[in-house]
């Protein structure tokens, strides 16, 4: 590669919602370059990106791929992204390693709003980004319109840099708002000059308006030519806009059919043009950060089934070499990726975007030097999981290798966790949603042959008591030649307040239990406390040794521990045992539009509101908190996302216990196996 490619180079992000097109315009993007010389198809499964066997298997990116081309003397690296909301943390540890974002969409007004997320972190960030209004062939809404609508979800300013002419439902061209030239589209060329279309003036001047209103903002000189109706330069505006795109204070607007190759060549003159080379956006990436040892951040983790571990990396700082020696240990080959296919490269210069073989230990998101005292750069904040699944082994034997195979997909997917559950004793896969945990089941099927089965995971429920009994009597005797067994104990239990958990005390007087047996008692009632008559550990109780009595041969510690489980097995099932649920304190975060179906939703899967205010820093948004059951959260991320377009989410965590009603709790009796809820009714 020569020295103006690498010095020229960008970093593009391809992002969007979930079937904008994104995966067809990086085929579009490397056939126009050249780099490709037939494009495929998502519904063939020969595309560059979604090159993984369980994104074709869905017909969708389930992680991003990176891909290089040359245009113009210019090295691009473009980042396809997943669109789904289930795999938006592969996007967001993407996008702090690029210089600029291509944001895709359909021209559908009613879906504008799940671009509102992904404008947020890209604002939070303050990386460049344009849009490209793509499948303009199926637009059901004005130009205008699309612009307004998108307006109404970013907090930069968008300004329209074309305009689209169609011809009925056809996209044919579009007017360049720059120059206010017209091009007319041809397939598998690229678009002539044509003579401005007259019916398109009074659009096209609106728009344009506003554009230049919008740059004037930040150029006190363009503001004054247009207060004096001076028509600015071709040069100057070109100028705020590279200027002004490079600093994340405005988001040009592009139109488009990938499939089709219409607006591509455009959008990519564009990002030569006014998308900020690499070495400007590692200069202001590192400004804080001292020192000239090469520097470089991990994206994204791969597991190949040729390659082992891949690293792919942003360089931002230094030149890295083959066999570099970062974070104190050697590295393997460097690579430049091509969706799966990988070229061997010597080294990689600042702003390149490269794969790495053999960083063992390291993890997506991990900062990576020859210096080991080096500052962390930041990384993508850790979505929190929202959907389980319990998991076990369908070979037994494979039970041994679940746990090494588990820790390298959380390396390839930063978004799963998982957990040995202590109560249920369940291994539990936690991730964003269904179909990342069955993408997630998949990869331990193919890479790691470990087919796995799934259930849903059990409701840690617990039992308590709602009355008091005295003086229960346990008493255990046993002769089988020699020494023989006794222990004889006499209880007071009664319920402690909720989230008390257990406390244990002896009144004894006399001696009549000798100290040294009276821990042998408190064993005896904790072991049975652990699985109730109701089938769950019981919580919130207080036991009272109060009386007993021993043998000076037979007794011993093991003795009264018997004695105890009986006298709790007599006394719990008078003490009036009742089944409760743990209820979990969540946050609901939705659009405005959207907070009175949220509600609804809450409360019909037995919620309790506690309120509700505006998001801050998000305009239009609504936290909702209330109280909600465990055993209603399993699904609920699925229904909310329906109810809000797939923009909402929530936060949990657990709260308390709480009485489960009685109806319900005959229900979950039975389906335990214990027909009796054990309250006397």
């Amino acid at each position: 590669m020569n020295e103006k490619v690498k010095s020229g180079s960008r970093n593009v992000a391809i992002v969007g919602p979930y079937l904008s097109g994104k995966t067809t315009l990086l085929e579009s993007l490397l056939f126009v370059t050249g780099a490709i010389s037939r494009k495929g198809n998502v519904k063939d499964g020969n595309t560059v990106g979604d090159s993984a066997a369980e994104a074709r298997d869905r017909h969708m990116s389930v992680e991003v791929s990176a891909a290089s081309t040359e245009f113009n003397n210019t090295r691009f690296t473009f980042i396809d992204c997943p669109g789904s909301v289930e795999f938006a943390q592969e996007t967001y540890n993407a996008l702090i390693g690029v210089d600029a974002a291509i944001v895709v969409c359909e021209p559908i007004g009613e879906r504008v709003l799940t671009l509102a997320p992904l404008f947020k972190f890209l604002d939070d960030w303050e990386i460049p980004h344009l849009v490209f209004v793509n499948k303009m062939d199926r637009a059901n809404i004005h130009v205008l319109d699309t612009l307004h609508a998108l307006k109404a979800v970013s907090s930069r300013p968008l300004v329209a840099h074309q305009y689209p002419i169609m011809q009925g439902e056809q996209l044919t061209g579009f007017i360049d708002m720059v120059s206010e030239q017209a091009y007319q589209y041809h397939a598998g060329a690229p678009a002539d000059l044509i003579p401005f279309p007259e019916s398109l003036k009074a659009e096209e001047h609106i728009a344009r308006a506003e554009m230049l209103e919008a740059l004037a903002n930040f150029d006190d000189h363009l503001l004054e030519e247009l207060l004096e109706d001076i028509e600015p330069p071709q040069e100057e505006i070109l100028n705020d806009l590279k200027l002004e795109l490079g600093a994340d204070l405005v988001v040009p607007v592009f139109f488009g059919v990938a499939e089709q190759d219409y607006g591509v060549r455009p959008l990519l003159e564009a990002l030569e043009r006014e998308a900020p080379e690499a070495t400007a956006t590692a200069e202001r990436r590192l400004k804080n950060i001292k020192g000239n040892t090469p520097l470089a951040q991990v994206l994204k983790t791969y597991y190949t089934p040729q390659g082992g571990k891949l690293s792919l990396v942003r360089v931002w700082r230094g030149t890295l070499t083959d066999g570099i020696v970062l974070n104190g240990m050697r590295t393997g080959g460097l690579y430049r990726l091509t969706g799966q296919q990988s070229q061997l490269v010597n080294e990689a210069a600042t702003g390149e975007i490269v794969a790495l073989s053999r960083l063992e230990g390291i993890k997506t998101g991990d900062t990576i030097s020859t210096d080991g005292q080096v500052k962390e750069l930041p990384k993508a904040e850790q979505l929190e999981p929202v959907y389980a699944l319990a998991i076990t082994p369908e070979k037994r034997n494979d039970e041994v290798k679940l746990s090494s195979a588990i820790a390298k997909l959380l390396e390839e997917d930063p978004a799963l966790a998982w957990e040995q559950h202590g109560d249920t004793h369940e291994v539990i896969l936690w991730g964003q949603g269904e179909i990342h945990l069955q993408v997630a089941l998949d990869r331990l099927r193919r890479k790691y042959n470990l087919p796995m089965s799934t259930h849903l995971p059990q409701i840690p429920y617990k039992e308590t008591i709602r009355k008091t009994v005295e003086s229960v009597h346990g008493r255990y005797k046993h002769q089988s030649g020699g020494h023989g067994q006794f222990g004889d104990v006499f209880l007071n239990i009664q319920p402690l307040p909720r989230g008390e958990g257990f406390n244990f005390k002896e009144t004894i007087v006399g001696g009549v239990v000798p100290k040294q047996y009276i821990p042998g008692v408190e064993m005896g009632v904790r072991e049975f406390l652990t699985h109730g008559p109701l089938g769950f550990p019981i919580v919130d109780v207080a036991v009272t040794l109060t009386n007993g009595s021993y043998h000076s041969v037979d007794s011993s510690e093991q003795a009264f521990k018997q004695a105890a489980r009986l006298a709790m097995q007599t006394g719990i099932p008078q003490a009036q045992p009742t089944l409760l649920e743990p209820i979990l304190r969540v946050r609901v975060t939705t659009p405005s539009e959207f907070t009175s179906k949220v509600l609804q939703l809450l409360s019909g899967r037995r919620g309790q509101i506690l309120g509700y205010e505006g998001r801050n820093d998000w305009p239009g948004w609504d936290n909702v908190a209330a109280y909600l059951p465990q055993a209603e959260m399993h699904d609920f991320i699925i229904e909310l996302r329906s109810l809000t377009l797939g923009v909402g989410s929530f936060h949990w965590e657990y709260d308390h216990l709480q009485e489960v009603p009685d109806k319900l709790a005959e229900r979950v009796l039975l389906q335990n196996g214990n027909g009796s809820n054990g309250n006397g009714k």
